[in-house]
């Protein structure tokens, strides 16, 4: 499109205010920006969209219009919204630059101005919007991801392109999220987990039901696989046109744009919630950590509407076979999204969080359990991750205790078997946290020297030994329920429990030997 279709009747109003005689310029893309100097993310022929909020002074205006001039810039409009009428320092900079500017009332969305851009340079189809996609890594930065959004929307409308862009935890960052359920979701999420931590490539196909997709990487800096974006894409990609092709990886580059966009703007909150970590790992003084507390969450609350949490559940979080960093990333990426209030921090291969207890009446065990289920297929053969969540602590006074709590809950967690385990605060009145606080070369020769001769014994004669004891043990001693459930006459169980006890030199008729039996069997 030419730049003066901005000011046909059917474009948003605008006011023209400098380069009239420029208006045959050719627009092939839009970015919205109020970097200093956003000259190094154009690539010619962009619309330049601004609220000034970079502006103090008149030697800023012809700065930015000289960069964007060097640039390649088609035009620069420049909305009213938030600093007001368009300043003449910066008229007249675009006018000694040959640069046509445009006013944008306060009334006129930029969002509504992006997508009319968007609709005049994608006539040519595929071709063209591949170049639109490309040239938009940075589209409309300051209305927090809306512009991702408007272009899926066109690319299904066009195209009949449905395109999801998902968290590993399976939300979705933009896409229509009605025609893909949760189900499906955690599928394309755990196939592209698994398909890039086997072989590293650009995409990987993956069947839900009846629907074929292909799953592409979302690459953005500082993100390891289990905080990676994907963008998931229904159809094959490998049969497409290359021109099709190619729109999918530009619009996986957008997608990696917007994360970084989004990661710079919680830049400062994560060195916020590091701050309050580090107060409540060193026994701050409950006044200080409180004003802490409430300082990380200002901007929290001024972008969300909502109050200060009523009560915070600690945390603690190990990787183990993880780069370093990865479980922190991996945590942030999935509570964030879950709720932004939450604060995690913390180094090395653990975390520690703070987050808002769960308004829907569920503990934050089973919110961590479903959350992170799906990274589970991003984990190598040695890769876990062990969670340990506390009670609900109501005040700032009451983290440290929770602290200790979420510590004791997650040795716990790092006990049992599975690459991602999550213990909450009711295991903690259980023998399983006085097995968890039990050296590992102590609990291996507690089981060895109670189980190993049964076990040897079943290896020999497969006579199931082990598995009648568990039973045994379960049904309080009951022969005849035990009996029954083993499938097995009360005489043959009898004289399996006489060969237990002497294999053992043990009474199972006696509470002691039985409790002994019962934790060297939650050991194995």
């Amino acid at each position: 499109m030419r730049i003066g279709a901005l000011l046909a009747p059917a474009a948003p109003r605008l006011r023209l205010l400098a380069g009239r005689e420029e208006l045959d310029r050719v627009v092939s893309g839009v970015m919205t920006t109020d970097l200093h100097d956003p000259g190094r993310y154009l690539q010619g022929g962009e619309l330049v969209l601004t609220g000034m909020l970079w502006r103090s002074g008149a030697e800023d205006s012809e700065r930015f219009v000289r960069g964007l001039a060097a640039a390649g810039a088609v035009g620069l409009a420049a909305g009213e919204a938030e600093v007001g009428p368009v300043p003449e320092d910066l008229v007249a900079a675009c006018e000694r630059h040959r640069m046509p500017l445009f006013a944008v009332p306060e009334d006129v969305a930029f969002a509504q101005l992006t997508e009319y851009v968007v609709r005049q340079v994608s006539a040519d189809r595929a071709a063209d919007l591949s170049a639109l996609v490309d040239r938009h890594r940075v589209l409309v930065s300051a209305s927090g991801g809306a512009g991702l959004d408007a272009v899926l929307e066109l690319l299904g409308g066009d195209l009949d392109l449905d395109c999801w862009v998902l968290t590993p935890s399976g939300r979705v960052v933009a896409g229509p999220p009605d025609r893909l359920n949760e189900a499906e979701r955690d599928q394309l999420v755990r196939a592209h987990l698994d398909g890039q931590r086997r072989r590293p490539g650009p995409s990987v196909r993956a069947r839900v039901g009846s629907r074929q997709f292909s799953v592409l990487p979302v690459a953005a800096e500082g993100t390891g696989l289990l905080a990676q974006w994907l963008l998931a894409v229904e159809g094959d990609v490998t049969e497409w046109t290359p021109k099709r092709q190619q729109l999918a990886e530009n619009l996986a580059r957008l997608a990696g744009a917007e994360r970084e966009r989004r990661d710079e703007s919680r830049r400062l909150r994560i060195r916020l919630a590091d701050e309050v970590i580090t107060l409540l790992q060193r026994d701050a003084p409950p006044e200080e950590l409180s004003r802490a507390l409430e300082a990380s969450l200002a901007m929290a609350q001024t972008a969300l509407g909502t109050p200060m949490p009523d009560s915070w559940v600690v945390v603690s979080a190990e990787g183990q076979g993880l780069p370093e960093g990865a479980a922190r990333a991996a945590l942030v990426e999935a509570l964030t999204g879950a709720d932004d209030r939450a604060l995690i921090g913390g180094g090395g291969t653990g975390a520690i969080l703070l987050v808002p207890e769960p308004a829907d009446g569920s503990t934050m065990a089973e919110l961590l359990r479903a959350l992170l289920a799906p990274l589970e297929a991003g984990l190598g053969a040695d890769g876990r991750l062990t969670l340990g969540a506390s009670a609900p602590a109501a005040s700032a006074g009451g983290l440290r205790g929770a602290l200790e709590e979420a510590r004791h809950a997650r040795r716990i967690a790092a006990s049992r078997v599975g690459r991602i385990c999550v213990s909450g605060p009711e295991e903690l009145a259980s023998h399983v946290l006085l097995l968890a606080a039990v050296p590992d070369e102590v609990r291996r020769a507690f089981r060895s020297r109670l189980l190993d001769r049964v076990i040897g014994y079943d290896l020999e004669h497969q006579a199931d030994l082990v598995r009648t004891l568990g039973a045994f043990l379960r049904y309080d001693g009951s022969w005849t329920r035990c009996a029954a459930a083993l499938h097995v006459h009360v005489n043959t169980l009898r004289y399996r429990i006489g060969r237990i006890e002497e294999l053992t030199g043990r009474d199972l008729s006696k509470l002691e030997d039985r409790v002994d039996f019962y934790l060297a069997l939650e050991l194995s």
